[in-house]
């Protein structure tokens, strides 16, 4: 029998391992920054053309490589970050273990361009789906300059994969955001298709992450510093007004390099106990300095998951350090005096008397006086506990009370006769009384099978989603309301990208959105049915839907995050009228059941049940 196992090819090697280092354009770029960070850049610059699908470049001013480690640079497991097994426990780069280059080269046409400092001349290295294709001298500046072209050229499947440009170009903005918010002393660009899309001059922290995530968290950072024997937990956290239901920008870094702690932000989220409402989430930008040998940064392929040695410690570390911070800063709000009018304060004077105060009484009232004043309207209370042939009010059964309602007369409605729009409507009764609402929440309604309880909240949300989903799939332009003072909203670059993007979609619903520039967009009009929640709130939740950028239908998600912002909030309450159009517009829905992203809107309680309760 023949031998039948085989050592892979290189090339085919280095694909396989493309396809857990290298996922999509933004992990080019994530390797490629951290290499340059760790050589040292004081500066580096990121071009993309087609969110990199064409095109990546990245530029730093960093030591550079010889033509030897240029070339050696690109072979698997070639680094210059470990020399043994013990160093895997005691990292303190970014990389380090070298199958970077090897996997974006096995994928992609490169070509890089290096010099040190101590060299005349440079490298200029060409390499094709692992295959070196020619290596001569060049005239560079000190640095790297690495340009790939045609990610997954010789893999069409992976290719295939990638999403629109739109969704990779906004991988690349959070993997570049996640690197910058580490390094505030490097500068970086950002650009794609020529345009900048981030120009971040080396800063303070806290002006760094005002620049990537805008002004709009500039007054609601808070500090926070914990030293202890475990390490050292600094940065900023948000105060209680800026948390927001989706799309806040939480992040943790250990050690310089970005992570996700799904124990650590509960951590987070204890220590804003009773001071958020139910699903808020505060902004945090968390940096952890431990020592190297206390986690491990290998267990997972891109190392965004990091594993603590003594995790619960850091855990009440952290939550106290936030805690601490709250309590700290989130104080009352003290007298401003800075304002253009003078404020005079009277100087005390031992000579002057002070004004003594003057009431007004009446001199001839007497408290024992059975006869009561002229101006006094008598309270004759004690007719209540006076015998009489009639029921007093304690006395009044609740069929009593009931019978009279019924008397009342009663606006005709589609509760007076039964009916069935569709097979998810009930049958409602031939008397219906008139809507109850039960906590703010439901809307209880008497049907001929028992009782119907309608979410108002869901109901609502499916009601504006198909009115507004009418809209787009007709191609309507819908009916707008101008707003007397146009609201200024601070946005993010990958925000005003989504923005961009879905501007076509937002101006068909009735949006009137302009970019008056620096990062800020105002909205002068909204659609005409959704006048009842204040423009910069609702735009505000609408930029949540920036951050959802794997999504089969955007313009469903859009829709549907505008009728979550829109509809009546638990807890409104609402008038018989008001019930009964809710009910009215959900029975005259396509799907009454369900709202779109799949929560029951209304259920029955069965007369045989309500019966059996009153046994």
């Amino acid at each position: 029998m023949s031998d039948i196992i085989k050592l892979l090819p290189d090339s085919v090697a280095n694909q396989i391992a493309a396809g857990e280092v290298i996922q999509r354009p933004a992990s080019v770029i994530k390797e490629l920054v951290e290499n340059a960070v760790d050589a040292g850049a004081t500066k580096i610059d990121i071009f993309v053309c087609d969110a990199g699908k064409t095109s990546i470049q990245v530029v730093d001013n960093g030591k550079g490589m010889s033509e030897t480690d240029a070339r050696l640079s690109f072979e698997r497991h070639a680094t210059s970050k470990i020399r043994n097994a013990a160093d895997l426990f005691n990292l303190t780069t970014m990389g380090f273990r070298g199958e970077a280059l090897a996997s974006i080269a096995a994928v992609s046409q490169v070509e890089l361009k290096t010099r040190t400092a101590d060299d005349d001349l440079g490298t200029c290295l060409c390499i094709a789906g692992s295959r070196v294709e020619s290596q001569e001298p060049v005239s560079c500046p000190v640095g790297s300059n690495f340009t790939i072209k045609n990610l997954f050229y010789n893999v069409p499947a992976r290719r295939r994969f990638l999403k629109s440009n739109f969704t990779e170009l906004s991988n690349i903005i959070t993997a570049f955001e996640r690197i910058v918010l580490v390094y505030p002393d490097i500068s970086f660009t950002l650009s794609s298709n020529g345009a900048l899309l981030h120009n971040l001059p080396s800063a303070p922290l806290r002006k760094r992450i005002i620049d990537v995530v805008g002004k709009k968290l500039d007054q609601h950072l808070l500090p926070i510093s914990v030293n202890t024997i475990l390490g050292k937990i600094s940065g900023f956290i948000g105060r209680p007004e800026s948390a927001r239901k989706k799309g806040a920008e939480q992040y943790f870094f250990v050690n310089g390099r970005y992570m996700r702690h799904p124990y650590f932000h509960k951590a987070v989220l204890n220590a804003y106990e009773r001071l958020l409402p139910v699903g808020d989430q505060p902004p945090y930008f968390i940096y952890f300095d431990v020592d190297a040998k206390d986690i491990d940064v290998n267990i997972h392929p891109v190392k965004t998951e990091i594993k603590f040695e003594n995790e619960q410690s850091v855990f009440t570390i952290l939550m106290a350090g936030v805690r601490e911070a709250l309590g700290t800063f989130c104080e009352l709000p003290t007298l401003d005096l800075s304002g253009s009018e003078d404020i005079s304060i009277p100087t005390y004077d031992a000579t002057s008397k002070p004004d003594t105060l003057k009431t007004d009484y009446d001199p001839h009232y007497n408290p024992f006086n059975k006869q009561p004043a002229s101006n006094v309207v008598p309270n004759n209370w004690q007719i209540l506990y006076t015998p009489s042939d009639k029921k007093d009010i304690g006395s009044l059964d609740d069929d009593a009370q009931f019978a009279d309602r019924k008397e009342q007369p009663q606006e005709q409605s589609i509760f007076d006769t039964p009916y069935s729009l569709n097979d998810d409507a009930p049958c409602l009764e031939d008397s219906s009384p008139q809507h109850y609402q039960y906590k703010g929440s439901l809307i209880l309604t008497a049907v001929k099978s028992g009782l119907l309880m309608v979410n108002q909240h869901r109901a609502h949300i499916r009601i504006l989603y198909e009115q507004l989903m009418a809209l787009h799939s007709h191609a309507i332009t819908g009916a707008s309301q101008k707003v007397i003072f146009p609201d200024v909203v601070e946005i993010s670059p990958k925000e005003m990208l989504w923005l961009e993007q879905s501007n076509d979609t937002l101006s068909a619903l009735g949006f009137e959105i302009q970019n008056p520039g620096n990062g800020r967009i105002s909205i002068s009009a909204v659609p005409a049915t959704l006048t009842d929640i204040e423009p910069n709130i609702l735009l505000r939740d609408i930029l949540s839907c920036a951050d959802e950028t794997d999504i089969d239908d955007p313009v469903s998600n859009l829709v549907l995050r505008i009728a979550h912002a829109s509809a009546i909030p638990v807890g409104q309450v609402l008038s018989n009228e008001e019930m009964e159009s809710i009910i009215n517009s959900l029975f005259t829905c396509q799907n009454v059941n369900y709202t779109p992203d799949g929560k029951r809107i209304f259920t029955i309680l069965p007369q045989t049940d309500i019966d059996g309760l009153l046994r």
